[in-house]
């Protein structure tokens, strides 16, 4: 019957269906991939994804819950665990190693009564789970009881059945793991309301960001008694508590045999009434199939932005998982009526314009790569709602974020890479949000620095800036204490240069001709920090000389989360330069060999995600060619354990539908894809508000996976890279696959960037 439910919405002949080739538990286990644990330890070895019902970048991620904290690093659910806690109204930064954070907890009971998360665990199996992108369902063995789930983007409703008769509850908890939580109960109309605090991480690890996690649980149901409890201790009749650890309340109620029991929730960012108006707009009925129905049509008008065709029904589940996976985020962060906390203070509360949508949560540092581009390329509209967040973020707390995160200044990565994915909106032609307003922020966090070292230490500005501009790079003496991540000089030398030539495009666009110049001298500042003993990049002290140590293929702490062999390459916006400072082409080529060949590309994190598509500078298109498919058949696999690392947001995921489509975003501020090798016999991308673009791969297969030759719109093609504006143009890219490699295809100086 449920998955009935779920697929309603493809039946009678409409449309293919694609919610059915969703996996959504992929990345959720170990990884079992070919470099599992080669470079990644712990829950960097994890997808730390969720089975989540939502909508596409809605506010809530409504999870099966199988570990209770909010603690960092610690995701709401693990496919290996057998127990399940409840079901969680999470804001999990999906795919990283952060926290949730303003959740709470739902858990349907029978028989007795167990409150505490850990005591009223149920066994389950995964056999008996249905998870798709708008339902879920699972049978809690240990209390006889058909749980099902579904939602929109601030609220949800469940089916409960109870298999026998008796005694049921439900039993709700915020997830306050500093015990700041609170909980209410309204017993004549059977509602629960609470809140939870939300604390800070990085900069101002547990301070209160200024605002909570508000919700509204209501059970269509007579209630025959209701409770409170903390921690083991509880308390029958009494309707609030706060303050305390482990808090949460429950309802009582009888159920006969086979009975369905209907809750709904809600959650608000503002207060208990936002959470209120939410579930009365989104949800207002007690219709749970509708519910179900609205959602699988969102998520089949999301998923038919690109249309795959193939026999091949395992790449088609790879494809759609991989498109899910990239839906969450940025969150929304608004109510229904517009309203939201001020950034960085939560207080006042802000109201947005009708119509737009106020996003939160970047994980900026792995997203403006794939995910921000991905967003730019097939729902424009949306990208330039979440810049337009940005410059809302900046007129509110003064400084565009780094890594805006809990709605809160953060300097929890490295570089400014907001200013990337402005850049990368604009360069796309994407204009609904304050282009002036925008530059001067970035232009500000390029140029000045905080008055004040509170201010610096609260994660504004960008980290050492007056060492970048004063050297030409970040000197080894320069520890950069006020960060997340202490040192990485050399990393932040690299992300800087390729931040100040995005906004150096958006000046020269813009008329600011002396900004221009000046960020795109800045923008070769890479060159300082590559050996030219070796062509790696090496850490350098401020009297300008480079370390000695032979540390290339080495850990080191002048990097970010990896080796300098690893961040070498992050000159996206200058690669001949770069070929340059290695000794000329061919010795570029040898070093972007020995990656692959030596086993040092690391594509469970970030750094290297750009790599495998550098032979197409060097006009080798063929070996990127190469190397992109043993990616996708390696790193990604349809299994819990199937993602190489932590998937962050969903760039792990973005790389992947990028990659399969067969063209990259190498340097996103620039409208220019590398060409790789399309897994589909044919696709077609449908960017909401534009045309219809083809991608015919003749005779693709797991052993065609090379480029013969191309035809763009009938026209022999011979470029290795495509721009942005040809795709929003529509038409067909027509590519001859083979199962050898052509080394004249794309290869000459003129078809290379």
């Amino acid at each position: 019957m449920a998955g009935l439910i779920s697929l309603a919405s493809c039946a009678g002949g409409r449309p293919e269906c694609r919610s059915v080739y969703v996996d959504t538990r992929i990345g959720t286990a170990a990884s079992v991939t070919r470099t599992a644990g080669k470079f990644g330890k712990d829950t960097e070895e994890y997808g730390q994804t969720l089975p989540a019902v939502l909508e596409p970048n809605g506010m809530n991620f409504w999870t099966p819950q199988t570990r209770s904290s909010e603690e960092k690093c610690v995701a709401p659910y693990y496919y290996a665990d057998t127990l399940l806690q409840g079901f969680r109204n999470s804001h999990w930064i999906v795919g990283g190693c952060t926290q949730d954070y303003g959740s709470m907890t739902l858990m349907p009971l029978s028989g007795t009564l167990r409150c505490r998360p850990e005591e009223r665990a149920a066994r389950f199996s995964h056999q008996s789970e249905t998870a798709s992108p708008s339902f879920y369902s699972v049978e809690l063995e240990d209390e006889g009881i058909g749980a099902e789930m579904t939602a929109h983007s601030r609220s949800a409703i469940f089916r409960f059945t109870y298999r026998k008769a008796g005694k049921g509850y439900l039993v709700v908890n915020p997830n306050s793991d500093e015990g700041e939580g609170g909980v209410s109960i309204d017993t004549l109309n059977g509602v629960i309301r609470g809140y939870n605090p939300v604390h800070r991480i990085y900069q101002g690890w547990g301070e209160p960001a200024g605002y909570s996690g508000h919700f509204v649980v209501r059970l269509k149901k007579k209630v025959t008694g209701c409770g409170v409890f903390e921690a083991d201790s509880v308390y029958a009749g009494k309707t609030r508590l706060e303050g305390v650890a482990g808090v949460g309340a429950y309802l009582e109620f009888d159920v006969a045999e086979g009975e369905e029991v209907l809750v709904k929730a809600a959650s608000s960012f503002v207060d208990a009434e936002g959470a209120r108006r939410n579930l009365e707009a989104e949800i207002p009925h007690w219709d749970f199939g509708r519910t179900s129905r609205e959602l699988s049509e969102i998520w089949e008008k999301r998923l038919a932005l690109v249309q795959v065709e193939t026999d091949n029904r395992k790449a088609k589940e790879m494809f759609y998982s991989a498109l899910y996976r990239a839906s969450f985020l940025p969150r929304t962060f608004n109510d229904v009526d517009g309203r939201y906390p001020s950034f960085a203070k939560g207080a006042p509360i802000a109201c947005l314009p009708e119509g737009e949508t106020y996003y939160e949560d970047y994980s900026m540092w792995d997203t403006y790569r794939a995910l921000h581009p991905l967003i730019n390329l097939l729902t424009p509209m949306r990208g330039g709602d979440m810049m337009q967040s940005l410059v809302h973020k900046y007129e509110q707390g003064g400084w565009l974020p780094v890594f805006p995160c809990w709605n809160s200044y953060t300097a929890a990565m490295i570089g400014d890479h907001c200013i990337a994915a402005i850049g990368d909106a604009y360069c796309k032609d994407v204009r609904n949000f304050d282009v002036q307003k925008a530059y001067e922020a970035m232009r500000k966090n390029a140029f000045e620095s905080p008055a004040t070292w509170e201010e610096y230490r609260g994660g504004m500005g960008r980290r050492a800036l007056k060492s970048y501009v004063e050297y030409g790079y970040i000197p080894l003496e320069d520890s950069v204490p006020d960060a997340f991540h202490t040192r990485e000089q050399v990393s932040r030398t690299l992300e800087y240069a390729y931040d100040d030539f995005v906004l150096s495009q958006v000046a020269k666009a813009l008329g600011r001709t002396e900004d221009y110049k000046l960020l795109l001298q800045r923008a070769g500042n890479y060159r300082n920090v590559i050996d030219p003993r070796s062509g790696y990049a090496q850490g350098r002290h401020a009297d300008g000389t480079f370390l000695s140590e032979d540390n290339a293929f080495g850990f080191a702490r002048f990097v970010t989360e990896g080796a300098p062999c690893h961040y070498t390459w992050y000159v996206p916006h200058d690669l001949r330069g770069l070929m340059d400072c290695m000794g000329g082409k061919e010795k570029f080529i040898a070093k972007l060999d020995s990656m692959f060949n030596e086993q040092r590309y690391w594509h469970g994190n970030e750094p290297c995600h750009q790599v495998a598509f550098l032979f197409n500078y060097a006009g080798q298109p063929w070996k990127t060619q190469r190397a992109v498919r043993h990616i996708l058949d390696t790193e990604y696999l349809h299994s819990p354990g199937g993602l190489s690392g932590n998937d962050d947001a969903g760039q792990m995921s973005a790389w992947y539908v990028f990659a399969a489509m067969g063209f990259y975003p190498v340097c996103p501020g620039t409208p220019c894809y590398m060409i790789a090798s399309p897994t589909f016999p044919s696709l077609t991308i449908h960017p909401e508000g534009g045309k219809a673009f083809t991608i015919r791969a003749e005779g693709a297969s797991d052993k065609n996976i090379y480029i013969q030759r191309a035809m763009l719109n009938g026209k022999p093609y011979t470029r290795n890279y495509i721009t942005h504006q040809d795709i929003l143009q529509g038409g067909v890219l027509e590519l001859v696959m083979g199962a050898t490699p052509c080394k004249t295809w794309g290869a000459s100086p003129e078809d290379c960037l």
